[in-house]
C-alpha cells in the first residue's frame, strides 16, 4: 500500500510561500441540461492540505475543480476559500492558480516570459515580477533554462514551467488538473515527488485531480473518491484502502476480491453462504448490510495444502486455476465455489509454488473480512 511521500527533514520554505487557507464546498449541485454532473457535494479541505479528487473518467472531478477555479458555476451551493464566500466571484478575483492538463504554455515565449506573463497581466511592478519569476524558477529547478522555449524542453520540464507560472502569482490555493497524464511512467514517478516537495515548501493548500489511484495514494494527505457526481468517501489513503465505505471504493482502490452470497442465521449465530455452497462464520461484531458481498484483499489471504488450515483462521476450499510471477510476489487465481479470487503471496527463492490444478485451502484472518454493499 502506497502512502504519501515523507521527507527525512522539512523542506526549506520558498519566498513565494503564503499563509495556508481552507477550502469549503457545501451543497453543490451542477447540471448541464438534463445531465446532473455534481450531486450535493460537500467537502472541507484543511489549510495546507494536499487533497485529491479521485475517480473514473466522467465522475465529475474536473468539473468540481473548475468550479472552485470559477470556470464553472454551480446551480446551488457555496464555495469558500479561507472562510470567504467566492461562489459568485469571477476566476481572476478568487486568488487560485490552476495548472491545466495541457500545460497551455506560450510556444513563442521563453520560459522566463511564460512565467512572467501572468504577473505582467496583473500589473505587478517590474522589480517584483523579476523577484517572483526568479523565485518560481528556483523552486522548480529551471533557472538555468530560463531562456529556452517550450519546444526545447522535455515533458517534465514543461510541466514544471506550468507550475512555476502558477505559483508565481502567489495563489491562495493551487489546483492541479491531471498534471502528470502527459508524462511517461518513469517521469510521472519523479514529477509527483517533485510536486509533493514543492507543495510542502510552499505550505500551499493544493487540490489534485487524477484517475490514477497510485498517484493519489503516494502524494496526497486525503482523498475524496468520486463516482457519478457524488463523493463516495473521504479519508487518508490507508483509511480508504483498509476501511472502504462501499463496494465501489473497495474495487477502485487496489485489487479486491468480491464474493456474492447471503447471510444465514441459525441458533443465534450467523453464517455467510457463498454462491456455490461454501459457508463461513460471520464474526459477532461485524455488521452485514442488506445485499452485502464478502470482500478481502489478495495479500491478506494465504494458501495451504487442502485441509491444513490453522485454528482461528477462516478456511475456504479452493482449486488453483492459474498463477502469475510478479517479481516480489506470486499472484494465484483460486477457484472458490463459482468465483475465482486472487491471492498474493511473497516470492521467496527456493520455496515450492502451488501447482496449477491442485486443491488448496485459502485461509484468512477474521479481521481481514469485510461485508460491503453499494
Amino acid at each position: 500500500m502506497n502512502t504519501p511521500v515523507q521527507s527525512a527533514a522539512p523542506a526549506a520554505p520558498s519566498p513565494l510561500a503564503t499563509p495556508a487557507v481552507s477550502v469549503g464546498i457545501e451543497g453543490v449541485n451542477l447540471s448541464y441540461g438534463e445531465h446532473h454532473v455534481l450531486k450535493d457535494v460537500n467537502l472541507s479541505i484543511e489549510p495546507g492540505e494536499f487533497f485529491a479528487f479521485l475517480g473514473p473518467s466522467g465522475c465529475g472531478k474536473t468539473t468540481l475543480l473548475r468550479l472552485i477555479a470559477g470556470f464553472n458555476q454551480a446551480d446551488t451551493g457555496h464555495v469558500t476559500i479561507g472562510g470567504k464566500e467566492i461562489t459568485d466571484l469571477p476566476p481572476w478575483k478568487r486568488d487560485v492558480g490552476m495548472v491545466f492538463q495541457s500545460y497551455a504554455l506560450w510556444p513563442h515565449m521563453t520560459v522566463r516570459r511564460n512565467v512572467a506573463f501572468g504577473l505582467e497581466e496583473r500589473g505587478v511592478k517590474r522589480a517584483e515580477v523579476e523577484r517572483r519569476v526568479e523565485a518560481a524558477l528556483d523552486l522548480v529547478g529551471l533557472g538555468h533554462l530560463a531562456e529556452r522555449r517550450p519546444s526545447q524542453l522535455s515533458g517534465g520540464q514543461q510541466q514544471r514551467v506550468a507550475v512555476a507560472r502558477t505559483v508565481a502569482i502567489e495563489p491562495k490555493v493551487l489546483l492541479l488538473d491531471e498534471p502528470l497524464s502527459n508524462l511517461d511512467a518513469k517521469m510521472r514517478v519523479q514529477v509527483r515527488r517533485e510536486l509533493r516537495d514543492l507543495q510542502q515548501r510552499l505550505g500551499l493548500t493544493t487540490i489534485f485531480v487524477t484517475h490514477d489511484q497510485e498517484e493519489a495514494n503516494t502524494i496526497c494527505d486525503r482523498i475524496a473518491v468520486m463516482n457519478d457526481g457524488t463523493v463516495q468517501q473521504v479519508g487518508t489513503p490507508m483509511e480508504l484502502y483498509e476501511r472502504p465505505a462501499n463496494l465501489f471504493v473497495a474495487n477502485f482502490l487496489g485489487t479486491a476480491n468480491i464474493l456474492s452470497g447471503r447471510v444465514v442465521a441459525s441458533g443465534g449465530e450467523r453464517r455467510f453462504e457463498l454462491d456455490g455452497g461454501t459457508i463461513l462464520p460471520v464474526p459477532a461484531d461485524r455488521t452485514v448490510p442488506e445485499g452485502a458481498r464478502l470482500v478481502f484483499r489478495p495479500q491478506h489471504a494465504n494458501l495451504v495444502p487442502a485441509g491444513a488450515a490453522a485454528p482461528g483462521q477462516i478456511a475456504l476450499p479452493g482449486l488453483v486455476a492459474h498463477r502469475e510471477f510478479l517479481g516480489a510476489s506470486v499472484r494465484y487465481g483460486v477457484r472458490v465455489g463459482n468465483t475465482e479470487v486472487a491471492v498474493d503471496l511473497p516470492f521467496q527463492s527456493g520455496r515450492d509454488l502451488h501447482e496449477i490444478g491442485t486443491a488448496a485451502t485459502l485461509t484468512l484472518p477474521p479481521h481481514a473480512l469485510m461485508w460491503l454493499a453499494g
